[in-house]
């Protein structure tokens, strides 16, 4: 009888396909949400996150072959232009900025493990706060971001046993999900809704609701992920 393999430890080095799996989940969720973002974002902004989001994302999903790498630099750098290109409205600039960041966190990396993740994540965050000049607490794709990476963080830290890719996938759900929620009491300060005032006020941030819902549907489809 063979031995059970060893739990992957937080440095041991992931599937090369996890992150086409995420990228891709990423895309198709903008793509699939269209409506629902949208209709979120027209509560108190002017209703084209969605459509704007998707636009971009469903070139991603058509042009994949041309834009995945065995380099993960490469692969996140040529999505990034292609958000940057097509997705319009201030969505462009971010998460462009987002995915280019995200690609220098892990430069000359042929492979990658549980703290490139963090590391993609962080700097893509630090990415937007820098192009959209916010922080956490403005009401911004950020509150769910930050929250997120943060959570992940300790949980690699925390000297407990290793968790595995199911595990992570799941706490970056659950921990996006609640700070999403969070937002909706809060009043927007960067973005256009907050233009609006107060209005902004009762309905949580559309770019943090992207961020949970892109987390959930890696969560729930990690392990028959194709």
């Amino acid at each position: 009888m063979s031995s059970p393999s060893p739990t992957p430890s937080p440095s041991s080095s992931t599937p090369a396909d996890d992150l086409t799996f995420v990228v891709r989940s990423v895309a198709r969720t903008a793509v699939d949400n269209e409506k629902a973002f949208g209709d979120l974002d027209a509560v108190a902004g002017d209703g084209d996150f969605g459509y704007s989001l998707a636009r971009g994302f469903e070139i991603v999903l058509s042009d994949w072959d041309d834009l995945a790498s065995d380099s993960p630099a490469d692969t996140l750098k040529k999505v990034a232009l292609v958000i940057s290109k097509r997705v319009g409205g201030t969505s462009g600039p971010l998460w462009g900025t987002a995915f280019l960041r995200a690609a220098g966190a892990v430069k000359d990396r042929p492979e990658l493990n549980a703290a490139d993740a963090v590391a993609m994540l962080r700097a893509a965050a630090e990415g937007i706060k820098a192009r959209g000049r916010s922080d956490l607490g403005d009401k911004t794709l950020l509150d769910a971001l930050i929250p997120m990476t943060d959570a992940l963080e300790r949980r690699l830290a925390g000297g407990e046993p290793a968790a595995g890719g199911a595990e992570l996938a799941a706490l970056a759900a659950t921990t996006a999900r609640a700070a999403a929620d969070a937002t909706t009491p809060m009043q927007a300060r960067r973005g256009r809704q907050s233009y609006t005032g107060e209005r902004s006020i009762g309905s949580p941030d559309p770019g943090a609701v992207a961020i949970a819902v892109m987390a959930e549907r890696v969560a729930a489809e990690w392990e028959a992920r194709d």
